[in-house]
């Protein structure tokens, strides 16, 4: 008996002990909502610029002679080191000059004799004379020496073209560099026969080297746009102006060689599309040699202000490219943009941007659109490099371009 009263009472307790507990899981707990997320954002930045448009550019000499001989005979002996630098003049190699030597001797004493007859016919030309006003000869025996007279001065004429000939034959014997440059190796051993002239044997090859020429091929979207440049009076034409030409190594970082244009082609070539433009570079210390490529940079554009933000804040949909700004209230905001390049380290906005809009530089993937943030600002740097060239250079007034 008394333990069912125990049993009923410990039954009737249980919903009275339960019941705060229910309470509180019954009911609803308003969950936190997250802070807006800190991002940085940048007004763009204003700045005079200039476009330089970038080829690759192939090295060449300006003077580029194959050595051969003028003469033949037998190498007798080289007078250069391979590879060095010569001076113009300098003497390379010598023929056999004995033979020339020998027909120079020869036609020295051809004249002697050419001279000797001549004397000889002035001599009976006067006697002539004497026994024409003598009546001692006929008109036409006189008219006979006077004849042998200019025969003998002919045969002088004809004795002196030989000596002179022979002469020079006995000088191109010594093969002297034409040019001042690098000489290759040997390309003939001395006592190997040498055939001279046209198609003649190559002893060896000589290069220019200070200046230097660079070839690039600009293709025919580049050439119309520098024609209208031109026309609209922004850029004066490659073909009379010495517009300014930068040069980089592979090795090379920036474009630290500093040239001119000098040649633009005549026409585009119409297996490639392109057309030929020839800039010329000082090679004081002989670093650039022809046969080395390296990147060009030429002038794109004219001086204009142009919007710049760095290239971390730009994104890309698909094909399109956009950037992310927010407005006065904080809200993230989408913008198509139309890009150009990249100058002194922050891309060029050609389109889509205003100079108060506020981008979002740094945590561009925290945000969305239409979503509060939490704005730093930032003033956007310039990333300066020292290799570009400074806008003072493109100040060229009416430079004529050098003539090769």
């Amino acid at each position: 008996m008394q333990r069912s009263i125990s049993k009923i009472f410990q039954l009737s307790i249980l919903p009275i002990l339960f019941f705060p507990f229910l309470l509180s899981c019954g009911g609803e707990e308003k969950p936190q909502v997250p802070p807006p997320p800190k991002v940085t954002v940048s007004n763009p930045l204003v700045s005079e610029i200039v476009e330089w448009d970038e080829y690759t550019g192939r090295l060449d000499a300006i003077d580029s002679v194959e050595v051969r001989a003028r003469v033949s005979g037998y190498l007798q002996s080289i007078h250069f080191d391979e590879g060095e630098i010569v001076d113009k003049g300098k003497l390379l190699l010598i023929i056999d000059p004995r033979p020339f030597q020998a027909a120079v001797n020869r036609a020295e004493g051809e004249l002697q004799l050419a001279n000797a007859r001549l004397k000889l016919a002035r001599d009976n030309l006067a006697r002539a004379k004497k026994l024409l006003d003598a009546r001692a000869i006929s008109k036409e025996e006189f008219d006979t020496r006077a004849s042998e007279v200019e025969q003998a001065k002919a045969s002088v004429e004809s004795a002196k073209a030989v000596v002179e000939e022979a002469a020079l034959n006995l000088e191109f014997t010594e093969v002297k560099a034409p040019i001042r440059g690098r000489i290759s190796r040997e390309l003939v051993t001395e006592g190997n026969l040498i055939n001279g002239g046209t198609g003649g044997t190559l002893l060896t090859t000589l290069v220019s080297l200070d200046p230097i020429h660079v070839y690039f091929e600009a293709d025919e979207r580049s050439v119309l746009k520098y024609i209208r440049l031109d026309r609209n009076g922004a850029r004066p034409s490659s073909r009379e102006t010495a517009n300014p030409v930068y040069l980089a190594l592979v090795d090379e970082e920036g474009f630290p060689h500093k040239g001119k244009m000098d040649f633009v082609d005549n026409r585009l070539d119409p297996n490639t599309g392109t057309m030929t433009g020839r800039a010329i570079f000082p090679n004081p210390d002989l670093i650039l040699t022809p046969g080395l490529f390296g990147r060009v940079r030429l002038q794109g554009s004219a001086k204009y202000e142009a919007l710049q933000i760095p290239d971390e804040a730009v994104g890309t949909d698909q094909s399109q490219k956009f950037v992310l700004t927010v407005n006065d209230e904080n809200i993230v905001e989408y913008k198509r943009v139309v890009l150009g390049p990249v100058v002194n380290g922050l891309r060029v906005v050609r389109e889509g941007l205003e100079p108060d809009n506020l981008v979002i530089t740094k945590g561009i993937q925290r945000s969305r659109p239409d979503s509060k943030v939490d704005p730093i600002t930032e003033e956007i740097k310039i990333k300066k490099d020292p290799n570009t060239p400074d806008l003072s250079d493109i100040s060229i007034p009416s430079e004529q371009k050098q003539e090769n």
